[in-house]
């Protein structure tokens, strides 16, 4: 999506300013994660872009419009990637959970902290809980049905599926701080306990190479 920009006038400026409309969206979102969805006010967020509030009605309708579009956003990215990843052909089961597992290990895919931003803003509304409920049943339903492309009866894939996708929602809440070093020392057994097949020394080896090409290009 393209960024629109509008120059906006300010009183005593010796020139003018500009803000997108990402601008409101990036600054909505990270007051969203770091504070909750009840300091996303226009005023706040226009202060501290130092703009006008016109510069909001340029992009959006109404606060309510900028929420809407928050949650748009967390929709296109923690869900669709988590969807996109199980929907991959894979040759094997080991290699469809292996792709799932890309979105754990790259924030681009899945941000953890956006996702409990949702999960804490559905606390305190309904129609924010229907999305969250309708984006858990998404993504465990598209972990099952790869589960049933390699072959697992319906009732197997969906334990299998709920399985993998809620231990991870754990993890992230526990907020255990685990090095991901730490974490791929039992990357065989995970993948193991998760489709009941033993990985071979290839899988683990890529996936670790997978690991840490990731990890090297986000420093």
């Amino acid at each position: 999506m393209a960024a629109i920009e509008t120059t906006i006038p300010r009183a005593g400026a010796t020139g003018n300013i500009k803000a997108t409309r990402e601008d409101w969206l990036n600054l909505a979102l990270e007051t969203l994660i770091s504070d909750g969805v009840e300091r996303v006010r226009v005023l706040t967020l226009g202060q501290q872009l130092d703009v006008s509030r016109s510069s909001f009605y340029w992009y959006f309708k109404s606060r309510q419009d900028l929420l809407d579009q928050l949650l748009d956003h967390w929709r296109q990215t923690n869900t669709r990637f988590i969807v996109e990843r199980a929907g991959r052909p894979s040759a094997t089961v080991v290699r469809g959970v292996m792709s799932i597992f890309e979105c754990w290990v790259d924030e681009r895919l899945f941000d953890p902290r956006l996702d409990f931003a949702i999960r804490a803003w559905a606390r305190r509304s309904p129609a924010t809980r229907r999305a969250l409920d309708e984006a858990d049943e998404e993504r465990v339903n598209a972990i099952r049905d790869m589960f049933i492309r390699h072959g697992y009866d319906e009732e197997d894939a969906f334990v299998r599926a709920r399985v993998l996708y809620f231990m991870q929602i754990g993890y992230y809440s526990l907020e255990l701080n685990e090095p991901m070093s730490s974490r791929l020392t039992h990357v065989a057994a995970y993948l193991r306990s998760f489709t009941g097949v033993d990985p071979s020394p290839e899988d683990v080896a890529d996936f670790s190479n997978y690991v840490e090409k990731t990890l090297s290009g986000k420093r």
